[in-house]
């Protein structure tokens, strides 16, 4: 028995001696959530090495570029300033911004391990609050008419949901679904914050506003007020025919005008009778006696 056991437990040491003779790397953490301007810990831990002072290198990969981040014993980029390595081979980044999100790569070369190369790849995700969205609400709409309000924010990350109140009541996906919107016809779209009013009643009058939230938080736009007011047929139609009979008046007055001779021009003189011309060299003189004129020649030579 004792024979048999001895080259089971050599080829056990030699397992061993394989594994701690590698370099290998673990984190606690490999997906990090963290809000902006806070602080985050990358951790990357040598379980297995033989090699004391091993290599270490962090390295950012973001839009298809990679750049160091830890090289040569020394923070780079634009990490200088606000991050650390932490024990051996972990990395604390102060105050992250969006621009952080990335992926992490940790390297190890340890050069008297049988293996002497290991990595860790972390995917840093940095949450984003929502600003105040911008909302637009019709200010005045008439009974029966449709109308859109919409709710935009392009701040936050994750990308914002958004919710739609009126009087500080929280409004359904659809007006048909709950019993308390009955006498409304809208569907509203939480992904994009458009919200639609096939037709406008008079109960949908009040005060309406829009919140922006995700994971990091949440932000809401100002109080906006929408009129749904009754449009007044009886009066349209009367201001209609007051027109018509105007115009039709204004017609009647001008064909009076033409017939009556207003529009046709006269000429202005004191004898409708106009003398003929004379040709040159002749005279006539008109005597009393006679009543019509007589002819008297002249020669010029």
């Amino acid at each position: 028995m004792a024979l048999r056991r001895r080259p089971a437990l050599a080829l056990l040491l030699l397992l061993r001696g394989c594994l701690i003779g590698a370099v290998n790397l673990k984190s606690s953490n490999r997906n990090p959530v963290v809000q902006e301007y806070e602080s985050v810990e990358l951790s990357c831990i040598i379980t297995d090495s033989q090699t004391n002072d091993p290599r270490i290198e962090w390295k950012k990969i973001q839009d298809e570029q990679t750049t160091y981040v830890f090289f040569d014993n020394k923070i780079q980029g634009d990490l200088a300033g606000r991050a650390e390595l932490l024990g051996k081979t972990s990395l604390k980044i102060w105050n992250v911004t969006r621009t952080d999100s990335a992926l992490y790569r940790c390297e190890v070369v340890a050069r008297h391990d049988r293996k002497e190369i290991d990595e860790i790849v972390i995917e840093l995700t940095v949450q984003v609050k929502p600003v105040p969205p911008v909302c637009r609400v019709p200010r005045a709409v008439p009974v029966g008419k449709a109308a859109t309000l919409t709710c935009q924010e392009g701040e936050g990350y994750p990308r914002p949901h958004y919710s739609w109140y009126r009087n500080d009541v929280p409004l359904p996906t659809d007006s048909r679904a709950n019993p308390r919107f009955r006498n409304s016809s809208f569907l509203f779209n939480p992904d994009t914050g458009t919200l639609v009013f096939s037709a406008i009643h008079k109960e949908d009058s009040g005060q309406y506003y829009c919140i922006a939230s995700n994971d990091a938080g949440s932000a809401r736009c100002e109080e906006q007020d929408m009129e749904v007011y009754d449009l007044n047929v009886g009066g349209i139609i009367g201001g209609v025919l007051v027109v018509l009979t105007v115009l039709a008046l204004i017609t009647v007055g001008i064909c009076c005008a033409y017939r009556r001779g207003y529009f046709v021009n006269k000429q202005q003189s004191g004898d409708s009778y106009k003398n003929p011309g004379k040709p040159d060299g002749v005279n006539y003189i008109r005597t009393d006696e006679e009543g019509d004129f007589r002819h008297k020649s002249s020669f010029v030579i």
